[in-house]
């Protein structure tokens, strides 16, 4: 059980310090991770009397 235990944590800290990695190194590999920004216009009522 325990070395279960012990191969879990290790795979959990493999994966974060590959996600991290990717996070960094992804831009120079051409992956964009910046949200895509547009311009939004709604008309808006106000009832103020």
């Amino acid at each position: 059980m325990l070395r279960l235990f012990k191969v879990l944590i290790f795979l959990a800290v493999i994966g974060f310090l590959g996600l991290t990695g990717y996070a960094y190194v992804g831009p120079f590999f051409g992956v964009d991770f910046s949200a895509p920004q547009d311009k939004t216009r709604v008309p808006v009522t106000l009832d103020a009397n």
